[in-house]
């Protein structure tokens, strides 16, 4: 099969993550999303760049408007990354089909990416792992950097951009990372590293209207629901009902 020729497939992937448990809970983008970043009225047209009313319902469109990055370079070095993260298989879509860089982008454009919500003054000592967030960087930083860091990485082993080296290439590089083996300013590349995985798998799983998990497909490929008004025709049923997911966008019109 073509996702075993990738190394792992999602559904061994999400065995070894929070995801298939339910304990990636807390100090990531989703707790501290709501009011914030959210596109709730407009989005972008993909071929004239005009921003067009409509909320983020199940034709989720996608929002070109890139909020952070400047260079559609470090945003295609941050989307191959990704994928590699959480590739399109027999299952479904991939980071990028899911919309999960554009999520992000949005993301390190705000209260995420400058640490709004977080303590960020000193003394910042190197944390043990089972400490919080110890940088004196904010995540917009650390993420600037570490794509930086992934594009050197692969012109110094293979001498190309990340975006265009081989898939087998870019998991060497961000086995790499994953074990610290980069090195990385006021910050660890395995810190980094743990950053952008969690990032793509909240894009992944996230409401619609925070501009990943386009056409909800995250939730459809783990049979999630998302927000239902109520389940008072369901709660009765001794055999497992589908529901088709609905965003948070639906409950506006």
């Amino acid at each position: 099969m073509e996702n075993e020729k990738k190394g792992v497939s999602r559904r061994d992937f999400m065995k070894t993550t929070g995801i298939a448990t339910g304990t990636l809970v807390g100090g990531g983008i989703i707790g501290g999303l709501i009011g914030y970043n959210v596109n709730r009225d407009t989005v972008t047209d993909e071929t004239t760049g005009n921003q067009q009313g409509g909320g983020q319902g199940q034709d989720h469109p996608t929002n070109v408007g890139l909020k952070f990055f400047t260079s559609m370079t470090q945003f295609n070095i941050l989307s191959a990354a990704t994928e590699r993260i959480f590739p399109e298989d027999d299952l479904g879509p991939g980071a990028i089909g899911l919309g999960v860089p554009y999520f992000i982008d949005n993301q390190l454009a705000g209260s995420y990416g400058m640490n709004a919500k977080e303590y960020m003054q000193g003394p910042f000592e190197d944390g043990a792992t089972t400490q919080g967030y110890q940088s004196r960087l904010t995540r917009a930083e650390i993420f600037s950097q570490g794509i930086a860091k992934l594009d050197e990485e692969a012109f110094s082993r293979f001498d190309k951009s990340f975006s265009e080296i081989e898939p087998e290439q870019m998991d060497e590089i961000l086995t790499a990372f994953q074990k610290g083996e980069v090195s990385m300013q006021a910050v660890t590349s395995d810190f980094f590293f743990k950053l952008l995985r969690q990032a793509t798998l909240e894009g992944a799983y996230a409401d619609p209207i925070y501009n990943g998990n386009r056409n909800m497909e995250g939730w459809k490929m783990k049979g999630f629901p998302g927000h239902q008004f109520s389940y008072i025709g369901q709660i009765e049923s001794e055999e497992f009902v589908e529901i088709e997911p609905k965003s948070i966008s639906s409950m506006t019109h």
